[in-house]
């Protein structure tokens, strides 16, 4: 277990280095700050995201590019641009299917998501390595990591708090993609399939009227968040522009991975040899006890 040490003299010469350090037997005193020292490669240094998590994020992604332009076009087809992006699918007819059969590969790689989830952690629980810290649950510690983050900002403290696997930004996007997927599917499924749902709702007419309001405004949202949060903080900020690879390699910066998500690279150094002998050397290299 790691232990934290706040009293842990820094070498002489790299003063910038001074404040919290993680202890981690047989590494060393790990300095809140060494990522600014640290060797990455822009396509990542360290295990992130598996194969599954790899995979669905694309078929999302992609699906959800598609949803956006057909549906968006569609639903203000009356609006100068709409004309011209519904042309580029072949026409209103052509965009309807193009719009239906996206979305149907969306739900697929929503219930695949699921399966990976429910499988993986099963898996964990059965081989005792299941670890709340590692996933997008929500914690006590995300809020204090929030109001440690602000002070940061602020100037308050010197160095960003020590984060999980997901830190607190993670997680709220990924509720916001749950409640944003069920609605769209709920929404698009009662449109789709309206004498159906008109069995189920107490008042039909309503109910269609409330599916399009939802389905449309929550679209827009979901627009609206993926491109000025999401994208922006995932590849647009200072040190990640003007891609991150990790959606795609499923492997994360050794530095951002130290500043971002301190604690998960603290778990690293325990499961992955290699890099407790790169952060040793590291250590050595900067004047710190490795002992």
């Amino acid at each position: 277990m790691a232990t934290i040490s706040e009293d842990i003299a820094s070498p002489a010469d790299t003063a910038e280095l001074e404040g919290n350090t993680t202890y981690v037997e047989g590494v060393g005193n790990i300095p809140r700050n060494i990522y600014k020292y640290v060797k990455s490669d822009p396509l990542g240094d360290l295990p992130r995201y598996s194969i599954h998590i790899v995979i669905q994020h694309f078929a999302t992604f992609v699906t959800f590019l598609v949803l956006a332009a057909t549906g968006l076009a569609l639903h203000f087809a009356s609006l100068w641009w709409a004309p011209i992006v519904m042309k580029l699918f072949g026409g209103p007819d052509t965009a309807r299917l193009i719009h239906r059969i996206a979305a149907a590969l969306m739900v697929l790689a929503s219930v695949y998501h699921i399966l990976t989830l429910i499988g993986g952690t099963l898996q964990k629980i059965l081989n005792r390595k299941f670890d709340i810290n590692r996933t997008q649950i929500p914690l006590l510690k995300d809020i204090r990591d929030v109001v440690h983050d602000v002070k940061y900002f602020f100037g308050k403290e010197p160095y960003r708090p020590k984060m999980n696997k997901f830190m607190y930004k993670q997680k709220l996007h990924y509720i916001a993609i749950l409640w944003g997927t069920f609605v769209l599917i709920a929404a698009g499924t009662s449109l789709l399939f309206p004498e159906t749902m008109a069995n189920i709702w107490p008042d039909p007419r309503f109910g269609q009227n409330l599916a399009r309001l939802m389905h449309a405004d929550e679209a827009i949202m979901a627009v609206t968040v993926i491109i000025f949060w999401h994208w922006s903080n995932v590849h647009l900020v200072p040190g990640r522009f003007p891609l991150q690879w990790s959606f795609l390699t499923g492997r994360i910066t050794r530095e951002h991975q130290i500043e971002e998500h301190f604690m998960e690279y603290i778990e690293n150094l325990k499961e992955i040899p290699e890099e407790k002998e790169y952060m040793k050397k590291l250590l050595k290299e900067k004047g710190f006890d490795s002992n």
